[in-house]
């Protein structure tokens, strides 16, 4: 079973630029999950949603880097029947004529 969240907008502090760190600016997630569905054992896309929203806004991460390590450790950790999780952040307004965005996979097939 595969879910996909796109274009998860959050405003929030994020970056090492002077500026960034006073004023929010816009990050956009888009995540894809695969993962072992068994009946009861299933993802509930609203909570990640809300993981992910939380973690951005609270930790007020310096370097993408470690916002997507962060985020990908909690939800493996609350979901164990991931199997694959892919997970990119954007910023789309930090530079006029980019839009920049790192990215990070996860892979498990124990």
């Amino acid at each position: 079973m595969t879910i996909y969240i796109e274009k998860l907008e959050i405003t929030a502090i994020i970056g090492i630029l002077e500026a960034e760190r006073i004023n929010p600016q816009k990050v956009v997630v888009d995540m894809r999950i695969d993962y072992s569905y068994k009946g009861d054992k299933f993802i509930n896309y609203a909570e990640i949603i809300s993981i992910v929203e939380n973690m951005i806004k609270k930790n007020r991460y310096k370097l993408l880097e470690d916002a997507l390590i962060d985020i990908q450790k909690n939800i493996i950790k609350k979901y164990s029947i991931i199997n694959e999780l892919y997970i990119k952040i954007y910023k789309p307004d930090i530079i006029d004529n980019a839009t920049v965005a790192l990215s990070l996979e996860y892979f498990n097939y124990n």
